[in-house]
């Protein structure tokens, strides 16, 4: 055991030592609040966002990870150079962040897990898992730009499975 740990405090000195490629600065823009890690935080107030995607511009990052759709879209007006690396981006075709799931252009990358169409997926596995389900309760943010799209395919879905859907929008 004494061997392996060795072996692994040894290997990033060396690695280091002959590391001559420069390291890539990142700067990371969301919507959420402030922590140890010093970040740009819109400190929940999505009116900095183009402010913040700017000054990482300025400071020159070599990538912007944006988390959630409103700071990727910062992002993306900020800058056509930069790299963006979107998360928690739910629809980012619909948000315009790229053309296509198939082909992406631009700059923008990034996992979408949360697309309309899923939720027409996930009152079916409800479906599934309590057949008799009849009404269905959606929270979602009214304010939110990609949450109309969803709840609309909620609606639709609800419809072909006789479901009854209440909004539960805020």
């Amino acid at each position: 055991m004494a061997t392996i740990a060795g072996g692994l405090l040894v290997a990033p000195l060396a690695a280091e030592a002959q590391q001559s490629r420069k390291i890539p600065r990142v700067g990371f823009l969301t919507s959420f609040s402030r922590s140890d890690v010093p970040l740009r935080y819109a400190e929940g107030r999505p009116e900095r966002l183009p402010g913040l995607a700017r000054e990482l511009v300025r400071l020159k990052m070599d990538i912007i990870a944006a988390e959630t759709t409103p700071a990727s879209l910062a992002a993306q007006q900020a800058t056509t150079t930069i790299p963006i690396v979107m998360t928690l981006v739910s629809d980012p075709v619909a948000s315009g962040l790229v053309l296509s799931l198939a082909r992406p252009g631009g700059h923008v990358t990034g996992p979408s897990l949360q697309l309309p169409d899923i939720v027409g997926k996930r009152l079916q596995l409800l479906r599934e898992v309590v057949p008799k389900v009849s009404r269905v309760g959606i929270f979602w943010n009214t304010a939110s730009p990609i949450a109309p799209p969803q709840f609309k395919e909620a609606e639709a879905a609800a419809r072909v499975l006789g479901m009854e859907l209440d909004s539960l929008g805020v």
